[in-house]
């Protein structure tokens, strides 16, 4: 169980609760990632891979949650474009390999 951040007795406590939760949040990045990657055998061509519009509002949406949990919508929304344009990139490649394209 991880403690609350007002009962962390020392800063190895804190450092170690961070850790943890970094660590949960890589491994949800990583189920993100699957799911992406499932998602290029829906696509019919890489214009729908980028889905520019769907990346459009889901940047705004990230910015909404970001207002929400008291964070900085900017640096939120920097966040999710490099990962999603990672994921993009990463998505590209797997339609092409399932489409039989180099």
């Amino acid at each position: 169980m991880i403690s609350s951040p007002e009962s962390c007795k020392n800063i190895d406590e804190i450092r170690s609760v961070i850790d943890a939760i970094d660590l949960q949040v890589i491994q949800l990045i990583g189920k993100r990632f699957k799911y992406v990657k499932a998602a290029s055998k829906f696509k019919l061509n890489e214009e729908a891979v980028k889905a520019p519009e769907r990346f459009k509002n889901m940047l705004l949406k990230r910015r909404d949650w970001a207002r929400i949990e008291g964070l900085n919508p900017d640096v939120i929304e920097k966040v999710y474009r490099d990962l999603v344009n990672y994921f993009i990139s990463e998505e590209i490649k797997n339609w092409n390999t399932e489409n039989g394209n180099k």
